[in-house]
């Protein structure tokens, strides 16, 4: 058996989900889109990226760098703690209700941001028993890592989802 026959088929992107009845639909974060069947390659063509779904219909080529932005934008808050959050929101402030992705990952990064202020608050907080200064390190180490990782995987056109990450505003997918 080729390396090719046995990868399992790749199903529909992420945000490409069966609605109640079954029928593959776009899903924004709050409803259902206008369903869009993928296309079906004819024998023989290299099949479309993003699971036969048209790149259009994604959105996604067009988007990457705008939501890569937003994590680079996120990760300044690594030089100036508590403070990261101010790009993500003019980035989620900004973008239009047609560019899903972007707002999925200025909302991620947005909500990654406010998580990691409350983390600094309490890393504070807890100076004055000196197990914050450890968590202090901790969460300004996190505040670099996590979003490069993040706007890596945006350019490459992937929908990601910090691990660590109160959602407090909405506009992710997921």
């Amino acid at each position: 058996m080729s390396d090719q026959q046995q990868q399992p088929p790749a199903g529909p992107p992420p945000g490409w989900y069966p609605d109640p009845q079954g029928v593959t639909r776009w899903w924004d974060g709050t409803a259902w889109g206008q369903a869009a069947p993928p296309a079906q390659p004819a024998p023989g063509a290299v099949a479309a990226p993003y699971g036969g779904y048209p790149a259009a219909a994604t959105g996604v080529q067009a988007q990457t760098s705008t939501a890569a932005l937003a994590h680079a934008l996120g990760a300044i808050g690594f030089i100036v703690p508590c403070f990261g959050w101010v790009g993500p929101l003019v980035v989620h402030l900004t973008t239009k209700p047609e560019q899903p992705f972007v707002r999925h990952h200025a909302a991620e990064e947005l909500n990654f941001q406010l998580t990691l202020v409350i983390a600094y608050v309490a890393s504070f907080v807890l100076m004055f028993v000196c197990v914050g200064f450890v968590t202090f390190v901790v969460v300004w180490i996190m505040n670099l890592v996590f979003p490069i990782i993040a706007a890596v995987a945006a350019n490459r056109g992937e929908w990601y989802r910090y691990p660590i990450n109160i959602r407090m505003v909405s506009g992710a997918v997921g």
